[in-house]
């Protein structure tokens, strides 16, 4: 499938959870609901997806976890913050690196309208 209509239908079904449950609520909530939203548009998503970190060609498990990954190509990290501040990015763009995935998407919940609160990277 196109990286594009993934990270389209990504950011359809963000839209529809944060106009369903608004801001303020934990990211754990946004991330369950998100994941429940693509899986029934017929998207494989893992959640929680532990990333170890390779360091001296030894992979450690630094407790590292994707938010959420989608159909194996897209990370979508979650916030529910006042504002995406650019260690966010950072934090997206090393998860990309780690992986070896191409596209991410940061996704703020905790904003009035949420296209407002989404970033798209790539690696």
């Amino acid at each position: 499938m196109d990286i594009n209509v993934i990270t389209e239908a990504i950011i359809t079904a963000g839209m529809r959870v944060h106009s369903k449950l608004g801001p303020g609520l934990l990211e754990s909530a946004y991330r369950t609901c998100l994941a429940y939203e693509l899986r029934k548009r017929g998207f494989k998503v893992l959640e929680e997806l532990r990333l170890p970190v390779r360091y001296d060609d030894v992979e450690i498990d630094a407790g590292y976890r994707l938010d959420l990954l989608v159909n194996d190509e897209v990370i979508v990290e979650l916030k529910a913050c006042e504002s995406l501040l650019p260690i966010h990015e950072a934090q997206l763009i090393t998860y990309l690196k780690l992986s070896g995935k191409k596209i991410g998407l940061l996704i703020n919940f905790n904003v009035e309208h949420l296209k407002d609160g989404i970033k798209r990277r790539a690696n």
